[in-house]
């Protein structure tokens, strides 16, 4: 059976194998383990029965989106810059037509991601576009079989100018935000989980280990992140699933601050 690229038909997650015996994304505790039992899709069976959409929410911001939803159903984040386009986090999966956006957009000098569940498709844009670095913290480099990092980082990595990740953990282990000081924004992958209206507002926000499971943060898990995000500007938080404008640092802040009083637990806060 020839080395190729299998997607997990529970959530998503990319392996390049020969027969994948399980997903570690599932297997993990933060996840489910799927009902019916392990399903593995070539790249050819999702070629064919998946699209995708794309839409600009800021000048210099895109976001792309698989159509119908595959596994966790993130979305790519595309920043355009004169230095070289970012992306940040990967849809999971881009159709030709989608791979032709980005190239009319510039293509990808950079490439990062914020932990295993903002992956998706990252493997595509790494063949399509030949990034010139690859980056994805250290602690998380046992979940990148599908792709190939070149610039595995510590606790900071200067990206690009102006657009730094820092190691912040808690969710997971090499869970790393990139922070786009240009674009007052912070792209935080799973740190916070926003809730949002049918017309995208945010409705609250809370912070977990496992959303789907309602895990909560150690006490240190969140000082991490307050520690790391509080000399940072920004107006905005990106998530691999939610753009929320409405979430600035005083609001990220406050909500971390209010878990510090209290034992570990889930509280969503309403906005």
């Amino acid at each position: 059976m020839p080395l190729s690229w299998y997607a997990c038909a529970h959530c998503g997650f990319w392996q390049r194998h020969f027969d994948p015996a399980d997903c570690p994304v599932c297997s993990d505790v933060r996840n489910d383990l799927p009902e019916d039992g392990w399903r593995f899709l070539p790249e050819a069976e999702i070629a064919a029965t998946h699209g995708g959409t794309w839409r600009q929410v800021a000048e210099d911001l895109w976001a792309f989106t698989t159509t119908p939803a595959l596994g966790l159903a993130g979305t790519g984040w595309l920043i355009v810059r004169p230095g070289g386009n970012i992306a940040f986090e990967a849809a999971p999966y881009y159709s030709d037509a989608m791979l032709a956006q980005i190239e009319a957009l510039g293509g990808i000098r950079f490439l990062a991601a914020s932990h295993c569940h903002g992956y998706g498709a990252l493997f595509q844009l790494q063949r399509t576009f030949s990034p010139e670095r690859v980056a994805i913290h250290k602690d998380d480099l046992r979940l990148t079989k599908a792709f190939r990092v070149t610039a595995p980082f510590d606790d900071v990595l200067a990206l690009a100018p102006g657009c730094t990740l820092h190691h912040v953990g808690g969710h997971y282990e090499g869970q790393a935000c990139l922070h786009d000081e240009p674009g007052r924004r912070l792209f935080c992958g799973d740190m916070f989980k926003v809730d949002q209206d049918e017309g995208g507002r945010a409705t609250a926000i809370s912070s977990h280990k496992a959303f789907h499971k309602d895990i909560p943060l150690t006490h240190g898990e969140l000082r991490r992140y307050r520690a790391v995000i509080a000399p940072l500007a920004f107006d905005a938080v990106l998530t691999p699933f939610e753009f929320a404008p409405e979430i600035g640092r005083p609001v990220a802040l406050a909500v971390l601050d209010e878990a510090l009083t209290r034992p570990p637990g889930v509280k969503r806060v309403l906005l």
